[in-house]
């Protein structure tokens, strides 16, 4: 019996750690260079030149691009090349899998630019300070929290200057995704 709870343990606990090392969620930024919509993959051209290919599907969600009649009968919503994305993935082993697609730059998703003057993971809501002394409150999207996590660290938050990217939903703005700025 003994055996058997150890031999359990043991596959459960190398399932977990080979589950947990597959499926990384992160966010890269950049220009759409080609969409194919045969194999279904989107080739993004990121600010150092790098060129990554992502999987979409039908469950991938697009923000800030416009539906027009036949962006609307694909799954990126009428996204082009050239459209300046954010594309939050994961990854399992080599391939990278969109699930979510951000349009930022000026035909996207709404931006302001700030500084951040708290952030509350709890509730999920950020206070930016824009130039002009006016505060915007958003409600972040639950990979905006994760992916806020990793690029502004804990004690920068009220330092931080970003430009926020937002879509208006039920009367109130949600985050969809930060850029801090550079320093």
């Amino acid at each position: 019996m003994r055996k058997i709870l150890f031999l359990t343990s043991g596959l459960l606990l190398c399932a977990f750690f080979a589950f947990a090392a597959e499926d990384v969620a992160t966010a890269v930024t950049g220009t759409v260079k080609k969409i194919d919509a045969g194999t279904k993959t989107v080739v993004v051209k990121t600010a150092d030149g790098t060129e990554e290919t992502f999987h979409y599907a039908k469950k991938t969600t697009v923000h800030g691009a416009e539906e027009t009649a036949a962006g609307t009968k694909d799954a990126l919503h009428g996204l082009k090349e050239g459209s300046e994305v954010a594309v939050h993935y994961t990854a399992k082993g080599t391939e990278k899998s969109a699930q979510e697609i951000d349009h930022l730059g000026k035909d996207g998703m709404k931006a302001t630019e700030g500084t951040v003057k708290t952030i509350d993971r709890g509730a999920k809501t950020l206070t930016v300070k824009t130039a002009d002394g006016a505060e915007e409150t958003y409600r972040i999207a639950d990979h905006a929290a994760r992916d806020t996590a990793k690029g502004i660290g804990e004690g920068a938050e009220k330092t931080a200057k970003v430009t926020v990217y937002y879509t208006e939903e039920g009367g109130k703005k949600v985050a969809h995704f930060l850029k801090k700025a550079a320093d």
